[in-house]
């Protein structure tokens, strides 16, 4: 396993960060058990997940994955063993504390003491913002985001954010703080804010990145590279259609598609670039979800790359990942079906 530091924090995490989202819906506790004694065993350290998982998201799922995790770690008694990384959700999700809620002290104090019991710790390593309150360009949404927001008031609202989670470090509750589905503008506020009032500072930023959505490299790769701000890049297998398991309109069954059907990236433009990334593989004798991945590993931002699966065939090739170097040759390939195809979905 290869590792990388946590931003300014002096945590080594592994590249390769064990997502958790299936486990509560479509993976059983024993199964979310499994995996995580594998991962473990392959030197995977940095585990992912969420007040709001498991995913697709429901009222009866919510904190399903937490408590799993929580289990595993009474079981084992290797909590230190894990850096482990969770969220507070933001607004506009009507069963998480009644709906009418944003990210505030109230609410972080809240969903972190109920992540906290569901885990069965008295820490979290690295805590994250799930989605801005003023709302995000991610899920999706960047063909019709069209931001207006009152800075002052949002600017507030981030002090208040900051001091919160100061209060938190200060009495061990977490380690460290990041942010996830933010923006530049976001990203560079916080980071603002907390050089100006002596407060934690963002260590990294998880937002959605593959070879099917490369969003981040306009504008963020460059504060994540000058500002020591890693990318976790979750989805990197685009929900699973970078495998190249659901083509030609198929929905194998337990898969993530099966269960959500309103899919916006099944898109003609992100079905005819997936064609010509499998012809890409083939080409160069690569396994089609280990190029997928190795790309995400080998971006100069990347701290770590969030694999997800429902099957332990599926985590220890993602896992694998982290072993495959693309050539220059399969590099240049890439770039030039990106260039056809910069946003396909």
């Amino acid at each position: 396993m290869k590792y990388r530091k946590l931003g300014r924090t002096g945590i080594d995490v592994s590249l390769i960060c064990l997502g958790t989202m299936t486990w509560g819906r479509q993976n059983s506790e024993a199964e979310g058990h499994e995996q995580m004694d594998y991962a473990l065993e392959k030197g995977v350290n940095f585990w992912d997940t969420a007040e709001m998982y498991a995913v697709p998201p429901s009222v009866e799922t919510y904190g399903k994955t937490e408590e799993i995790i929580g289990t595993w770690f009474a079981k084992t008694g290797r909590r230190k063993d894990v850096v482990l990384a969770s969220k507070v959700a933001g607004p506009g999700v009507g069963w998480i504390r009644g709906g009418d809620y944003k990210i505030d002290r109230k609410n972080i104090i809240a969903a972190l003491d109920a992540s906290l019991k569901r885990l069965q710790t008295d820490y979290i390593d690295l805590y994250q913002l799930h989605w801005p309150n003023r709302g995000s360009y991610h899920f999706q949404q960047y063909w019709n985001y069209n931001p207006s927001f009152d800075e002052k008031q949002v600017e507030t609202n981030f002090v208040e954010v900051l001091e919160t989670l100061d209060e938190c470090v200060k009495e061990g509750k977490i380690k460290a703080v990041g942010l996830s589905n933010e923006s530049a503008w976001g990203t560079m506020k916080y980071l603002e804010l907390a050089k100006k009032h002596n407060l934690p500072r963002m260590a990294s930023i998880q937002n959605e990145y593959s070879l099917l959505s490369r969003t981040f490299e306009s504008d963020l790769h460059e504060i994540a590279m000058a500002e020591d701000v890693g990318l976790l890049a979750w989805s990197p297998l685009a929900t699973g259609m970078l495998s190249g398991k659901y083509l030609d309109g198929k929905r194998p069954e337990g898969s993530r598609w099966s269960i959500r059907q309103d899919n916006s990236r099944n898109t003609d433009n992100a079905n005819a670039a997936l064609c010509e990334y499998i012809d890409i593989a083939k080409k160069h004798g690569l396994d089609m979800v280990q190029m997928a991945l190795a790309f995400v590993n080998q971006r100069p931002f990347t701290t770590a790359n969030i694999i997800g699966a429902t099957s332990m065939e599926q985590l220890k090739t993602n896992i694998a990942s982290v072993d495959v170097e693309l050539s220059d040759d399969v590099l240049k390939d890439i770039q030039a079906v990106y260039k056809k195809y910069p946003r396909p979905y």
